[in-house]
């Protein structure tokens, strides 16, 4: 079966990631240019009012460190999932928002939970796992990517640092994973090889016949035996000794 790869360059990759790096500098830049604060803007847990920070959260930042922090992998990520998972990948955001918000809603502390970081979590879990699940070679390599790039984002879904919403980490930990699970991703397929095949028999295969069932080589017993008929010609040549005896002076 040929394969088919949807995996090519597109607009989204691109302008989706510029726009959400774009919204959440200019929330802050909002903010500081007039005196504001929208902390209270964000989750806040197991209040009605704080509801509305399962949207409003992620473009809320409390410092400008905590912005910076959050902008290259935002970006990165982002180009990742349009890349990779164009398809899919607004499902991934709009759901992965909403599903770790909630988490964070729902087990967070008394405080008011902002930050992209929670959407940061959905897309480093859901495309690392996804990539796991789907077995494809290109996908788990990005897997490996990430691991390699962010693997040590794992430490931050348990309560290691003050002042640190780890509930967002882990609710966007456990939401992208659910998504990679849920989420049937159908933008290329796989090539299927013969021994993959139903009807598949090792015992007729031009290669695997020379193998026995440990896996060891058996050569081939199909050798032609030479015709008894055939005459054989067999030719000597030899060299005469020489007899002649080397004289000294």
């Amino acid at each position: 079966m040929k394969e088919h790869s949807p995996f090519q360059g597109n607009n989204s990759m691109v302008l989706v990631p510029l726009a959400l790096v774009l919204l959440i500098w200019s929330v802050y830049w909002m903010e500081v240019a007039n005196g504001l604060n929208f902390n209270h803007l964000g989750i806040a847990p197991r209040s009605f009012l704080g509801l509305r920070g399962l949207v409003l959260s992620p473009f809320i930042h409390g410092s400008l460190r905590h912005l910076y922090n959050n902008t290259i992998p935002l970006a990165v990520l982002t180009a990742m999932l349009f890349y990779f998972y164009r398809n899919s990948a607004w499902t991934v955001i709009l759901w992965g928002l909403f599903l770790s918000g909630l988490v964070t809603w729902a087990i967070g502390r008394d405080s008011y939970h902002i930050g992209a970081s929670g959407l940061i979590y959905v897309l480093a879990s859901f495309i690392f796992f996804k990539g796991i699940f789907t077995k494809y070679y290109r996908l788990v390599a990005l897997s490996l990517i990430v691991v390699f790039l962010y693997g040590s984002l794992l430490w931050y879904i348990f309560p290691v640092k003050e002042g640190m919403s780890w509930e967002g980490h882990l609710g966007g930990f456990l939401a992208g994973i659910f998504l990679a699970m849920v989420i049937k991703h159908t933008g290329f397929s796989r090539t299927s090889y013969t021994w993959e095949q139903d009807d598949f028999d090792a015992d007729e295969d031009p290669f695997l016949k020379h193998f026995d069932a440990d896996g060891n080589f058996v050569p081939s017993e199909e050798l032609e035996e030479p015709d008894s008929t055939t005459e054989i010609h067999i030719k000597y040549i030899y060299k005469k000794e020489n007899t002649k005896k080397p004289q000294g002076d």
